[in-house]
C-alpha cells in the first residue's frame, strides 16, 4: 500500500514538475513576448517623441520667425504712422498757408475792383467833364466861327 501510495505520489509530483516546467516555459515565453512588445512600444515612443521634438523645434523657430516679423512690421508700422502725421501736419501747414494765401490775395483783389471801380467813376465823370468841355469848344468854336463868318461879311473891317 506504502508502495503504491509513494508511486502515485511519485508520479503526481512527477506530473505537477511537467506542469510546473510548462508553466514556467510558458511563463518565459509570455515575458520574453512581453518584454518585445515593450521594446517595441519604447521604440515607437521614442520615434514618435523624436519625430514631436523635431516637429517642435521646427515650431518653435518658425514662432520665432513670425515673431521676429511681427516685431519689424511693427516697427515698420510706426514709422510710417510717424511719417503720415508728419506729412499730415506739413498738408494741414500747406493748406493753412495756402488759405491765408488766398484769402490775401482775394482781398487784395477786392481792394483792386473796388478802386477800380473808384477809377472807373472818376474817369467817367473826367470823361463827361471832358465831352461836355468838348461839346462847349466845339460851340464856342462854332460861334466863333459865326462870329468870323459875320465879321469876313462887314465890309468896313477888313
Amino acid at each position: 500500500v506504502v508502495y503504491e501510495h509513494r508511486s502515485r505520489l511519485e508520479r503526481s509530483l512527477q506530473k505537477e514538475r511537467g506542469e510546473h516546467k510548462k508553466t514556467k516555459e510558458d511563463f518565459l515565453v509570455y515575458k520574453l513576448e512581453a518584454q518585445e512588445a515593450l521594446n517595441k512600444e519604447k521604440q515607437d515612443s521614442m520615434n514618435r517623441y523624436g519625430a514631436l521634438s523635431s516637429q517642435h523645434k521646427i515650431l518653435k523657430n518658425q514662432h520665432d520667425d513670425v515673431k521676429k516679423q511681427l516685431l519689424d512690421l511693427q516697427l515698420q508700422h510706426n514709422s510710417l504712422k510717424l511719417e503720415h502725421r508728419k506729412s499730415l501736419e506739413s498738408h494741414s501747414q500747406k493748406v493753412a498757408q495756402l488759405q491765408q494765401e488766398k484769402d490775401s490775395e482775394v482781398t487784395n483783389l477786392q481792394d483792386t475792383v473796388f478802386k477800380l471801380r473808384e477809377e472807373s467813376k472818376l474817369l467817367r465823370k473826367a470823361h463827361l467833364e471832358v465831352h461836355s468841355q468838348l461839346l462847349n469848344a466845339q460851340a464856342q468854336m462854332e460861334e466863333f466861327r459865326q462870329l468870323k463868318e459875320a465879321l469876313q461879311k462887314m465890309p468896313g473891317l477888313r
